[in-house]
């Protein structure tokens, strides 16, 4: 994988922004096992998400549930949503691995890799202790899923990583911010989102850079690969965060939930919003030009 400390002129260098993310974490950096109370009890009446969130919201199912079941939905999406964050998680350790291998690891860029490294440990150990908290199934991702990241983890250049880890990162930010400060929420919900809140802003920030420098200077093959993947990578985030079986879980039928749940037009928009300030910095770097490229985002849902 390509690299190179070159980037659109007046930008900061990777070494600069690499030290200051370092300075951030020395600030603000968090251990969930301590900083959590993860021994209070849920608390009766109280989302897992904020209801607007939750996939069916607003559509003729959910019209027809009753609020316990409502509220039962939102633990599932929860759980999936952290089950697929732990996914993400994964590939974004090893595409992280494949780009520093053969730098120097003196570097501050480097050294701030290995700090994220260890960032995404504590988050998926994080993830898997709410979903155990949350007592619900694990919905990790499909087989074919799986494979697709599996072939993306081991082969993609390095401006199609960077483009992959923002697509999750941003996601999962937009929609956490949102959670964090509504108190309609278990109050153990979100506290997993605020830390993740915190230390994802540095991670969005280290590779938003990157990208950036990788779109102005990567070999052009590179760059038309980033583009032209863009779109399926967007599909599978969006399609990967609400598992099926979550419908299943609360008594719903599962083909009718999936229809209305895409059918929505306020689902749709969710996913819009969700990723509006992406797709607006891909955009500015050049990520999403083309009929063909803006389609695919189309049908990811994300634009």
């Amino acid at each position: 994988m390509a690299t190179t400390d070159a980037g659109p002129v007046g930008a900061p260098s990777r070494e600069e922004v690499a030290e200051r993310l370092l300075e951030a974490s020395a600030r603000h950096s968090f251990d969930p096992d301590t900083e959590l109370d993860w021994d209070e009890p849920l608390v009766p009446g109280l989302w897992f998400m904020p209801a607007h969130l939750v996939s069916l919201y607003d559509t003729p199912l959910w019209r027809r549930m009753s609020e316990e079941q409502r509220i039962e939905l939102s633990r599932h999406e929860t759980a999936s949503t952290a089950a697929a964050g732990i996914w993400f998680e994964i590939i974004l350790l090893q595409l992280l691995s494949r780009h520093i291998q053969a730098q120097d690891p003196r570097t501050g860029h480097v050294r701030y890799a290995f700090t994220e490294v260890a960032d995404e440990c504590r988050h998926s150990l994080m993830f898997a202790r709410l979903i155990t908290t949350l007592g619900t199934p694990w919905y990790g991702p499909s087989r074919t899923t799986r494979r697709l990241g599996s072939i993306m983890a081991a082969t993609a250049p390095t401006p199609a990583a960077f483009l992959g880890t923002l697509l999750a990162e941003e996601i999962l930010d937009r929609t956490q911010r949102v959670t964090t400060t509504d108190e309609t929420v278990q109050p153990l919900v979100r506290g997993v989102t605020r830390i993740h809140v915190v230390e994802e802003a540095r991670h969005v920030r280290y590779a938003r850079e990157e990208l950036r420098r990788q779109m102005a200077t990567a070999p052009a093959w590179e760059r038309a690969y980033a583009r032209l993947s863009s779109g399926e990578s967007a599909r599978v985030v969006s399609r990967t965060l609400v598992h099926p079986r979550v419908y299943a879980s609360v008594g719903l039928d599962v083909d009718e939930a999936v229809r209305q749940a895409r059918a929505s037009e306020h689902r749709r928009e969710t996913l819009r919003w969700s990723a509006e300030r992406l797709t607006s910095f891909l955009d500015e770097i050049g990520v999403l030009r083309g009929r063909s490229v803006r389609a695919q985002w189309r049908r990811s849902g994300l634009l």
